[in-house]
């Protein structure tokens, strides 16, 4: 089992999950993070720490293409050690459906 940063953290992009991870497995795009699942080691102490609840073990029904973008990107987008501010527009997009298709960036940070 290992975790991974689902539809939610799109647009958000919390960090308090950086933070706490002890092995430095979350990876940086423009507008979300992802879990690289070689690195993963399922201590499971990211999924309380993030606010908008967009961190869900793999085991979950549902998370196959969750589970696809969070290793294709966590191979292409820099490692993220540090926590930052979320993006500015946080709040309102945090709880908002099919973020997926609508606002996903397959880019870097900015």
């Amino acid at each position: 089992m290992t975790y991974v940063v689902t539809d939610n953290c799109i647009k958000c992009k919390y960090t308090d999950c950086v933070e706490v991870c002890p092995v430095d497995c979350f990876y940086e795009g423009e507008n979300m993070l992802v879990i690289h699942p070689d690195e993963c080691i399922d201590c499971g102490v990211c999924e309380p720490e993030c606010p908008a609840e967009a961190i869900l073990p793999d085991t979950e029904p549902g998370l196959e293409k969750w589970i696809e973008l969070n290793a294709e990107y966590s191979e292409k987008w820099p490692n993220i050690t540090e926590k930052k501010e979320p993006l500015p527009d946080a709040e309102q997009f945090d709880g908002k459906d099919n973020k997926l298709e609508q606002f996903f960036s397959p880019n870097g940070p900015a």
